[in-house]
């Protein structure tokens, strides 16, 4: 059985070169197939292996005291969904164009899984306030599924984002807005930039859709999660489900 997993870091990486050149080497040594990108705002990781290769290069990355509390999401797999073996340089390691946007100085707040599906069950936070679910995901992976009644804008790439953001922004008033998306690096950041343009009471799902299904299973969503892997969609239970989306 393989063991998939993902998890990222926004965290100032200064010497992307001699990282990207060690993990690679770490990485083939073990034999694990996926991808790590390396941007100036941190790193994101997808890898698949053995349980000893992945817990190995886990071991490693949090010996770095900038990566020590990674905490990757798994799930299981009969084959591994990646070809090959990459480390790559990126300028941001989730594309949304706002430069000044910098989560290691200051996370949005995050609500966890088991207390959002509280809210969703009453239909309102711990406030009383209406909760809504703002999809952060491109079109094609809405496509696959998504959480009840959830705001998506039908968006192809994320840095289209902020601005149909800024045009719904008023929307939200007297609200209680998730953010979600599929492992949380993307509901990371637009949480931290609807704090910016304003809106008030603003949530990250921690750990996103996956984290969710891991911990509260499917309840209040419908359909599966797409994954940019050669599994393309996972179900509720984690496991690859049999319709296929694609691109």
């Amino acid at each position: 059985m393989v063991i998939n997993i993902s998890c990222y870091k926004f965290v100032t990486l200064a010497d992307r070169e001699d990282l990207r050149a060690d993990l690679a080497v770490r990485c083939q040594s073990l034999g694990l197939m996926g991808t790590i990108l390396l941007a100036p705002e941190g790193i994101n990781v997808f890898l698949a292996g053995t349980r000893m290769a992945i817990d190995t290069i886990v071991a490693t990355l949090r010996a770095d005291p900038r990566f020590a509390d990674l905490q990757p999401k798994e799930s299981l797999s009969a084959e591994p969904p990646f070809r090959k073996m990459r480390v790559r340089l990126k300028k941001e390691i989730i594309t949304m164009k706002h430069p000044l946007i910098r989560p290691e100085e200051g996370r949005a707040p995050s609500v966890s899984a088991v207390t959002l599906k509280q809210w969703l069950d009453r239909g309102s936070d711990d406030a009383g306030r209406p909760v809504v679910m703002l999809d952060t995901r491109n079109d094609y992976e809405v496509a696959a599924g998504t959480f009840e009644n959830a705001v998506d804008y039908g968006i192809g790439i994320f840095s289209e984002f902020p601005p149909l953001l800024a045009d719904h922004r008023d929307n939200y008033a007297g609200k209680t807005v998730v953010s979600f998306c599929t492992g949380g690096i993307r509901c990371e950041k637009a949480a931290i930039h609807m704090k910016a343009i304003g809106i008030e009471h603003v949530y990250q799902l921690e750990g996103g859709i996956l984290k969710y299904f891991e911990e509260v299973g499917g309840a209040h969503y419908r359909g599966d999660c797409f994954v940019f892997d050669e599994r393309e969609v996972l179900s509720a239970d984690l496991q690859p489900a049999t319709g296929r989306v694609h691109r």
